[in-house]
């Protein structure tokens, strides 16, 4: 009888082809294995990639997420300013993003629309009150959901649409007293008008001031300012204008029309020259020895200004959140009233231009961008 040792080869022998069968099942089996751990090990693979995914997904879409706009394509009369969908600004570092109520509409608006500057596109407006909607990792003066208005720099602009992006420094929280349509009618005009009178002239009280261009954006602060300094206030305008400069507490109203304003004004302390054309060239001669003329529309003549023993300078505005605050100060007590003509929706951007281009805006016309948060249209 034949023990196991020896019934092993001789079964192999009866059956040659169990040997090869048995090392194929292995095979198939040992392949079957590895493909099973290789697909598990890509769908871990594939999961980690899909959560992920997921995970930067309200990151990618918020940097995607479009907002209403007036754009700028070229340069050209208001025709070129198109109402289109932009991807919505994000807040870096000192950056705040500003949920855009209203936006005021400037003279430089329009002339960067025609052409002062060309690199395009551009969503221009340089003053917005709105609602903080985020904020850089830096910013320490403002939280989210603050009202704030600010003043956007030549390189910022951007305020004629839904969202803005500026600096902290640029910003101040928004005049109580006020609504958000004249809040925005108040940063680049009014900060120009204070930084002329203010920090430029130095005006005090007592002294006595000419404001040419009384009746407009820039004209009507700076009235306003130098009265709440103490100062005695010269100012001209139209005729259709001159009540409104009486309503602003001017001391000698001047229609231009009728009225040369060299005839009837001397020994003037500050000259601040708003309006283009010869009236610059034409006030060298109503000042006083040691006054000074500032000029937002051109620089003095240093000829002129030496001949007749006075200072000159001219005047590019900027940026100035402390400005801004004592602004706000004086709007909260009453010492000024942002005077704002017209409010037009942000679609009607183009009539807004045409109006301001005439040079016979009475005060600001203002964009309205959005409803104030928990108003509805009806409220």
């Amino acid at each position: 009888m034949l023990g196991s040792q020896e019934l092993a080869p001789t079964l192999q022998k009866k059956r040659p082809g169990l040997g090869r069968r048995g090392e194929t099942l292995r095979r198939c089996r040992d392949n079957e294995l590895a493909y099973a751990n290789d697909m598990r090990l890509s769908l871990s693979i594939n999961s980690l990639r899909l959560i992920a995914w997921i995970a930067v997904l309200p990151v990618a879409s918020a940097a995607q997420t479009p907002m209403k706009a007036i754009v700028i394509h070229s340069s050209g009369g208001p025709e070129v300013l198109k109402y289109e969908d932009v991807p919505r600004p994000q807040a870096k570092d000192d950056d705040i993003l500003i949920r855009v109520m209203a936006a005021a509409v400037n003279p430089v608006d329009v002339f960067i629309r025609e052409g002062r500057i060309t690199h395009f596109p551009l969503i221009p407006g340089m003053d917005v009150a709105g609602v903080v909607e985020e904020t850089g990792n830096k910013v320490t003066k403002f939280k989210r959901g603050d009202a704030i208005y600010a003043y956007l720099s030549f390189e910022e602009q951007g305020g004629y649409a839904e969202f803005a992006v500026t600096k902290q420094d640029h910003a101040a929280l928004k005049p109580k007293s006020v609504d958000f349509e004249h809040a925005a009618a108040v940063p680049l005009a009014a900060t120009t008008a204070w930084q002329a009178l203010i920090e430029k002239a130095g005006l005090s009280a007592g002294q006595t001031v000419l404001i040419h261009g009384g009746s407009g954006g820039v004209g009507t602060f700076a009235v306003q300012i130098a009265k709440a300094r103490g100062a005695k206030v010269i100012a001209t305008a139209s005729t259709a204008n001159q009540d409104l400069l009486k309503q602003l507490g001017v001391d000698q109203p001047i229609d231009y029309t009728t009225t040369k304003f060299e005839d009837v004004v001397k020994n003037v302390d500050v000259v601040l020259n708003a309006v283009r054309g010869d009236t610059l060239a034409r006030s060298y001669g109503v000042m006083k020895k040691g006054g000074i003329i500032v000029s937002i529309t051109g620089e003095p003549d240093p000829a002129e200004l030496e001949k007749h023993g006075i200072r000159g300078t001219g005047l590019g505005a900027h940026p100035d959140a402390k400005v801004l605050e004592e602004l706000a100060k004086l709007i909260d007590t009453g010492k000024i009233t942002p005077i704002v003509s017209a409010v037009m929706p942000l679609v009607d951007v183009a009539k807004a231009h045409q109006q301001i281009a005439s040079r016979h805006t009475r005060g600001k016309v203002v964009l309205k961008v959005a409803e104030p948060p928990g108003q509805s249209p009806r409220d």
